[in-house]
């Protein structure tokens, strides 16, 4: 079963069991998918595609629960909360700390980046080994502490 056809369940789902935050959420998700096949002229979004349409809900709905909660307005924050734990069901298992380490190293080592400048290579090599499983504010930080050189601490003499 794909994952455009796994949310079409839940919204059938989420309908029957009169689950309001599901509801919300697999609705604007389906929305963004009916968009993105216009736009792209497809039939049907592979599972890729749609994992990255989930992405940027579950970033959307972080986002605006933040907002709401600087704005004093809990009762929003929490929708926005519930709906972004429905839509995290979808994606796939987060990388460990030390796979994260491993495919950004081995990124490192095919690109035969050396120093921070060649970021870029290694971000779309780590990225796209990655497939999801890690967000790119957390490959960025590990990149760059990879291709940053060690400096020795200085003596100060005199």
């Amino acid at each position: 079963m794909s994952l455009k056809q796994k949310i079409d369940e839940d919204l059938k789902k989420a309908m029957k069991a009169r689950d309001a935050a599901a509801l919300s959420a697999t609705r604007l998700l389906k929305t963004e998918i009916t968009k993105k096949e216009i736009e792209l002229g497809k039939k049907d979004l592979d599972d890729a595609e749609v994992l990255k349409l989930v992405e940027r809900q579950l970033k959307q709905r972080v986002e605006s629960a933040e907002q709401f909660k600087k704005g004093n307005r809990p009762e929003l924050a929490a929708q926005e909360e519930a709906e972004g734990a429905f839509l995290k069901a979808y994606l796939p298992q987060p990388l460990s700390p030390h796979e994260l380490d491993q495919l950004v190293a081995q990124a490192i080592v095919e690109t035969g980046a050396k120093t921070p400048r060649e970021m870029g290579a290694v971000m779309k090599l780590a990225q796209a080994k990655a497939a999801g499983r890690a967000d790119g504010k957390t490959l960025s930080e590990l990149v760059k502490k990879k291709l940053t050189p060690k400096t020795p601490p200085t003596t100060k003499e005199g």
